[in-house]
């Protein structure tokens, strides 16, 4: 007989109850961890600006007669959402746009539109590069360089499927007639735009 024999027998006599749990103290008496997040009902909506390293530059008020520039952070909960220009963001904090300060985005609006870059060989993730856009403005010379129909398709077919109005436009117009080139988008909603070599740029 093996003495692992007697104590399994001295085990099956004893009697437990939720009494004998042992609880660890919490001495800072804080309360647990919640996947919870706060309703943040104070944020403000501002517009992204401009992305660098982690920092977003946002406009608070937009065309309101407060309209500032705040410098945020994104919250914890959003590391795996990506925040793109044109983005309007719900964010909290001290946005009083003063230098030393930093606020933090805890929430995106929905977007009305997505322009994305499609993956190819050398980036195999497609990339987010702008959000709520109405138009694209796609310009490109009728002469000197010679225009790449193939390359405006591209750039016709990513407004189009982000849903945002294209305007081509088309310089150097006094070097070259481009009514052989504008025939290839005969037929599309496409606003065009001429200019020629001595206009003020746009």
């Amino acid at each position: 007989m093996s003495w692992l024999d007697d104590a399994a027998d001295d085990d099956d006599d004893l009697e437990f109850d939720e009494s004998s749990v042992r609880v660890r103290p919490n001495p800072k008496a804080n309360r647990p961890r919640t996947k919870r997040r706060p309703a943040h009902a104070d944020a403000q909506i501002a517009r992204v600006l401009g992305v660098d390293r982690g920092r977003y530059t946002v406009l608070v008020d937009e065309d309101g007669p407060d309209e500032r520039r705040v410098l945020a952070t994104r919250a914890r909960e959003l590391r795996k959402q990506p925040i793109v220009n044109g983005d309007r963001a719900r964010v909290v904090g001290d946005l009083s746009g003063a230098e030393g300060t930093l606020g933090r985005i805890v929430g995106i609006e929905e977007r009305t539109s997505l322009l994305r870059r499609s993956a190819d060989d050398t980036d195999q993730v497609e990339r987010v590069i702008v959000a709520n856009a109405d138009q694209m403005l796609i310009v490109v010379a009728a002469a000197d360089p010679e225009p790449r129909p193939r390359l405006v398709d591209r750039y016709l077919v990513a407004a189009y499927d982000a849903g945002i109005h294209p305007i081509l436009c088309v310089t150097k117009t006094d070097l070259a007639d481009p009514a052989e080139f504008l025939a290839t988008f005969a037929g599309l909603d496409l606003t065009i735009v001429l200019r020629r070599s001595a206009d003020v740029p746009i």
